[in-house]
């Protein structure tokens, strides 16, 4: 019988992790799901360590090896392989509430719909504690963006329809850059759906110091070429204006660390970015700064 979700998790080098995540799987009280692990180039023993759960055949699992491309390389792979209705990203250091799958099939089983991109729940911390804040009561559906740029706080987990995240353009790769960010795919998804709202925990998350939340500088820095395109898009997309000037700003920034000033005027808001340039050179320094400093603590370390 075909399955309902995909829990996919993109991994590198997180083998001593990944247990925690399998173990949570293996425990929920619905087995309607099958899990996708795409391997980003892993060095430790995370291949062992899947193959060995495969054969214990305690759930459904797919593994597949790539040469390291970064989160949204890996999510690239991902999409490409999910033939379930719907999808949702498990991260390597992340586990899920027992009855997590339960709870997404049985609501959108219930609820959901074509007019749907899929629905959003809530991540809460490994110490119990919920991140940000809940739904308000008469919130039903809103898009992702939306939520927040309307006072949303926190990470939300967020399941996607696989017939929705198959009808948008792939991450783009800049060539050996290993970032993009994945609210770039979101964000376009934005533009013609919602999602719905379900006020329940789907993930406990535990942020490890080696993940990209805890590192945006060097992000930033090691990044830039795919940076200017996401702040392209978001001058595109995003209504607020304050958004806008910000991405103008950031844009600057990343155009001067890319060595490609003269992309600054290829801009799709030329005259505002030219104006606010001055700030986007500061922001390049600053962030040098914060790179360097970092680097400093970690030797000294």
């Amino acid at each position: 019988m075909a399955k309902s979700l995909t829990i996919f998790t993109p991994a590198y080098n997180r083998a001593h992790t990944l247990s925690r995540t399998y173990e949570s799987l293996c425990r929920q009280t619905s087995k309607d799901f099958e899990w996708l692990v795409v391997d980003d180039g892993s060095s430790d023993h995370t291949g062992e360590l899947v193959k060995k759960w495969i054969d214990e055949r305690k759930i459904d699992i797919r593994y597949i090896y790539q040469e390291n491309q970064g989160m949204h390389g890996a999510h690239n792979t991902a999409y490409r392989n999910i033939h379930t209705e719907l999808n949702t990203c498990i991260d390597s250091d992340d586990y899920m509430p027992d009855d997590a799958v339960e709870k997404i099939v049985t609501f959108w089983k219930a609820n959901g719909s074509d007019r749907y991109a899929g629905l959003m729940g809530l991540d809460y911390s490994e110490k119990g504690g919920l991140i940000g804040k809940r739904f308000p009561a008469e919130l039903k559906e809103s898009t992702l963006s939306g939520y927040y740029l309307n006072g949303g706080l926190g990470d939300k987990k967020v399941v996607y329809r696989t017939a929705v995240t198959n009808q948008y353009p792939e991450y783009p790769r800049f060539g050996n850059e290993k970032y993009l960010s994945l609210g770039y795919k979101y964000l376009l998804i934005d533009q013609d759906y919602t999602l719905l709202t379900l006020n329940e925990c789907l993930v406990i998350v535990d942020y490890q110091l080696d993940g990209s939340s805890f590192s945006m500088w060097k992000q930033y820095w090691n990044n830039p070429n795919g940076w200017m395109f996401l702040r392209k898009t978001h001058m595109k997309l995003y209504r607020p204006w304050r958004i806008k000037v910000k991405s103008c700003i950031h844009y600057v920034s990343h155009c001067i660390r890319a060595g490609r000033k003269k992309e600054i005027l290829a801009s799709p808001m030329p005259v505002t970015t030219l104006l606010v340039s001055p700030i986007g050179a500061l922001l390049y320094l600053y962030n040098k700064r914060q790179v360097l400093r970092n680097q400093v603590m970690h030797f000294k370390q």
